[in-house]
């Protein structure tokens, strides 16, 4: 709704889609206040304004913009180029849009996706080497075990000794290399959340992401020290042993991050002999 201001209400996003009819404004909702687009790349200057309100907090996840018809005005430009700003935003993971009778912009509630993309992107372009990545995730895994040690609840725990108990499975049951390759990457997954930091948690997923990329790129290959390896780490993380859980990991993702590099250099190899 625009107000005497000339400032638009968003919507919350809590009554959920198939309930349109019983979204209403709230008086307390934050309210976010645009300016007319002057520049030539008017798009940009839409988002830089929507990321403003974003960062001051007068929007919030969940918060539903206006709509189109409104927001065009608002920003006194055509209802194109309100959605190419949109899609923009869309694609940086900050906004989701819904089509439909409960359709609109919402703002995403953060989970990182820009961040998995981004980083899987610049690894498909090249700018990010094997050997970079393999060498970052042995340091940001050794910060991530530090913090499970200390923060790491029961419930933490049993999660990772449950991914061990289905990766085992996995192997007596002979299933696919890469659903295997998948549960075991989720064991990282899985210590990630148990530091309870979201930025911990974000990294680690865009790494798991980039190494299962490059996982189904080097081909199949089966590690068979991994699990004996989890096992006795999982001893070390119950016990608070912040060094030797340290140093069972690090020596585990050292041990298979140069197996993966050999793979990668046997591949080449095979490709450059025909």
């Amino acid at each position: 709704m625009k107000s005497e201001s000339g400032t638009i209400a968003v919507i919350r996003d809590g009554a959920g889609a198939a309930q349109p009819h019983r979204v209403a404004v709230s008086e307390s909702l934050a309210r976010a206040s645009f300016r007319p687009i002057r520049g030539v790349r008017a798009f940009e200057e839409i988002a830089g304004q929507i990321r403003r309100e974003l960062t001051e907090r007068r929007l919030r996840p969940g918060d539903r913009l206006p709509a189109e018809r409104l927001l065009a005005a608002q920003f006194g430009v055509s209802r194109n180029t309100l959605r190419e700003a949109l899609r923009s935003l869309e694609n940086s993971g900050l906004l989701r849009l819904r089509k439909g009778a409960a359709g609109g912009a919402f703002v995403s509630e953060g989970n990182g996706h820009a961040v998995v993309t981004g980083l899987h992107d610049m690894f498909r372009l090249g700018s990010i080497q094997p050997e970079e990545l393999t060498e970052a995730r042995v340091l940001i895994e050794s910060i991530a075990v530090r913090m499970a040690c200390e923060r790491a609840t029961a419930d933490d725990i049993a999660a990772l000794k449950q991914n061990i108990a289905a990766a085992e499975r996995a192997v007596r049951e002979r299933v696919d290399f890469y659903d295997l390759a998948a549960i075991h990457l989720e064991f990282h997954r899985i210590l990630a959340l148990a530091t309870h930091n979201p930025v911990m948690v974000i990294v680690m997923q865009a790494l798991i992401d980039v190494m299962q990329h490059f996982i189904r790129t080097i081909g199949q290959s089966k590690a068979a020290w991994v699990l004996p390896a989890r096992r006795r780490f999982i001893k070390h993380l119950e016990a608070g042993d912040v060094d030797a859980a340290m140093a069972e990991m690090k020596q585990q993702l050292e041990r298979l991050n140069g197996h993966y590099l050999s793979l990668m250099m046997q591949r080449g190899n095979q490709a450059a002999n025909g």
